[in-house]
C-alpha cells in the first residue's frame, strides 16, 4: 500500500524539479511531508510569541504544560495565548489533552522531527558529514 502511494506521488511529480531540488513530497522516517505542510509549520513558528510557546513546550517534554502555566511563564494574556495555541495546533506542531480541569499542551515531536528532516534532506547535496558544524 505504501509503495503504491509513493509510486502515485512520484508519477504525479515526475517532471517537477526546482533549482536542482526535487519539488515532490519529502519521504522520511516520520512519513511524507508536502512542501505546503512545511510552509504552514514554518509560518506558524515565524511569529515570536508562537516560537516562544513552542520552545517552552519542547523544553517541557512530552508531558507538556497546562495553558495557565504557559501564560504565566511567558507573560501572555489568556486570549493571546489561546490564539497562538490554536495556530500551533492547527498546523500540527502541538496537541492538547484534557486532564481534570486543565488543558495540557505538548509538542508533537514527530511533526517537529519531520519538519527538520524535510529542511535538511538535501543538505550539502546529501553529503551529511559536510554539513556538520566546524569548530
Amino acid at each position: 500500500m505504501i509503495a503504491k502511494r509513493l509510486q502515485a506521488i512520484l508519477s504525479r511529480h515526475a517532471d517537477s524539479v526546482v533549482d536542482g531540488l526535487d519539488s515532490f513530497p519529502c519521504f522520511h522516517k516520520y512519513g511524507i511531508m508536502e512542501s505546503d505542510d512545511a510552509v504552514r509549520k514554518l509560518a506558524a513558528l515565524a511569529q515570536s510569541s508562537r516560537l516562544m510557546i513552542f520552545r517552552a513546550l519542547v523544553q517541557a517534554g512530552p508531558a507538556g504544560l497546562y495553558a495557565g502555566e504557559i501564560g504565566m511563564r511567558l507573560g501572555l494574556t489568556p486570549a493571546t495565548l489561546s490564539f497562538h495555541l490554536k495556530e500551533l495546533s492547527q498546523v500540527g506542531l502541538i496537541h492538547a489533552r484534557q486532564q481534570g480541569r486543565f488543558i495540557y499542551y505538548a509538542p508533537d515531536f514527530s511533526a517537529m522531527n519531520g519538519l527538520l528532516d524535510y529542511l535538511t534532506e538535501n543538505c550539502c547535496r546529501g553529503d551529511a558529514p559536510q554539513c556538520s558544524p566546524t569548530e
